[in-house]
């Protein structure tokens, strides 16, 4: 059986089965689209389009972001933060290289979402 091989940003994941990963959200720079915490269902090899929300490995840091994706120019993914007070994002790093998008956001995991009384939504 022949293992895929994974770029260096992706082995940051972790265990990916199936494509899919868990990712634990840290830092409150996606607030207040995601919170510290929030667990994530990320899918490795995905498609990615503007809007997207995506799991980066930003230049000279250690780890993973979730970030979204704004615009792919010919230097990679121009990614932003949702929070504009705090975080790190292509205004200060820069387009992101392709191989350095690791995944795209398929679901939020926990907190599962609030059920809304009908007529609320």
């Amino acid at each position: 059986m022949s293992k895929a091989r994974r770029s260096p940003s992706q082995r940051h994941l972790g265990l990916v089965v199936a494509g899919h990963a868990l990712v634990r959200v840290r830092g409150v720079s996606m607030e207040p689209t995601l919170g510290d915490g929030h667990l994530l269902l990320v899918r490795v090899g995905s498609h990615i389009a503007a809007g997207d929300l995506v799991v980066v490995h930003l230049p000279e840091r250690e780890g993973l972001a979730v970030k979204r994706a704004v615009r792919l120019d010919a230097d990679g993914w121009w990614v932003e933060r949702d929070n504009p007070k705090a975080g790190v994002d292509s205004w200060s790093v820069g387009a992101i290289a392709i191989d350095d998008v690791v995944a795209k956001v398929a679901t939020r995991v926990w907190p599962p979402r609030r059920i809304q009384p009908p007529g609320r939504l």
